[in-house]
């Protein structure tokens, strides 16, 4: 079955207080809307379509060559954004999958399994839903007693004492067979906000007597960022993340807290880094490094055995064994090595990548 990516990144962010749209703010480094764009590339073939609405130009502009956008005019909700795909997608694919743009921590692990429940499932649709104690605002998911299908999603402001006791909540990730989709979006009943909301589609799978099915996934995947305060919390988790990903890899963090590993980051196993080092952009460490205390590493290729404190490196390729004095700075495409160990060593690298 063919698999279609949405991704709904229409919203102002009134909340950032910013001048940058919302989903162009970055986490680790990496605008939140890139990493939107790479979980949905291991799961589709085809490019996915951005929703874009604020901020349309940058946004575009971001991700040009990485997806293709409908604009949302107007900001009418969730099911009304996933409209303005359809003269894309209707006709063209089995199955398709929406995500959110401010929700960077979701993995490609998650989605697959959401997908994989909606593909094995008789009805027309499955959600993501999240167990929390603090529900953020986020509406309860109503399951049947009898089988454990998705009844409703209760908004936080409509439900009763006993639905607002559920825990289990709607995380804002849906699959959806796409010959169902789109004629059903039709029919979803304006709000009292005069908005279109995506959770009606439970409601009304529910009246047409089809079942609608949820995958629970981590708490952390359902961190959606509407807040500089969320902002920070999708750092920390995302940076975690990485920081164990290259611990469990063979490289030696001795303040894990304390450093900080952007997503594109290449570093050879026995690599030792010290705290207060931020590694940026395309750096590409060999083995056997040791960096820091207190580093800066911008899109750098470095050679093995390389020693690097309390530097600044900008751009810049190193051969093997190179050492530099405490607080060097170094940029501009400037390049060291022992007979021509530069040349050498970042072809290595390349060729390892």
């Amino acid at each position: 079955m063919k698999l279609s990516s949405v991704i709904l990144a229409a919203g102002q962010g009134k909340r950032m207080h910013s001048a940058l749209p919302k989903v162009l703010h970055p986490v680790l480094g990496k605008p939140m809307i890139l990493h939107a764009l790479e979980i949905a590339a291991v799961l589709t073939d085809d490019l996915p379509v951005v929703v874009v609405g604020h901020g349309a130009g940058a946004v575009c502009q971001a991700i040009q060559g990485r997806a293709s956008w409908v604009v949302q005019e107007k900001q009418l909700g969730t099911a009304h954004a996933v409209r303005q795909a359809e003269p894309q997608l209707r006709g063209k694919t089995d199955l398709v999958l929406v995500t959110s743009a401010d929700m960077p921590l979701l993995t490609s692990h998650t989605l697959a399994r959401l997908v994989e429940t909606q593909k094995n499932q008789a009805g027309p649709l499955t959600i993501g839903t999240v167990t929390l104690a603090d529900s953020h605002g986020f509406g309860r998911v109503v399951r049947a007693a009898k089988d454990g299908s998705v009844q409703a999603i209760v908004e936080e402001a409509q439900a009763s004492p006993e639905i607002l006791a559920l825990r289990e909540l709607n995380a804002g990730v849906y699959c959806i067979r796409s010959d169902w989709l789109w004629d059903t979006l039709e029919r979803v009943p304006i709000s009292p906000k005069g908005e279109y909301y995506i959770t009606d589609l439970v409601e009304l799978a529910v009246k047409d007597g089809l079942p609608v099915q949820g995958v629970s996934m981590g708490a952390e995947e359902a961190i959606g960022v509407n807040t500089r305060v969320h902002l920070a919390e999708a750092e920390r988790v995302m940076r975690q993340r990485v920081n164990t990903a290259w611990m469990e890899r063979g490289v030696t963090l001795i303040d894990p807290a304390a450093t900080t590993i952007e997503t594109d980051v290449v570093i050879g196993r026995d690599t030792l880094i010290w705290p207060n080092t931020y590694l940026r952009g395309h750096t590409h460490l060999g083995e056997a490094c040791e960096v820091g205390p207190n580093a800066v590493l911008r899109d750098t290729r470095t050679g093995s055995r390389c020693s690097l404190p309390a530097c600044y490196l900008d751009g810049v390729v190193l051969g093997d064994g190179v050492t530099l004095e405490p607080f060097s700075v170094l940029k501009d495409e400037a390049r060291l090595g022992t007979n021509g160990g530069a040349e050498n060593s970042l072809l290595e690298l390349e060729k390892g990548d």
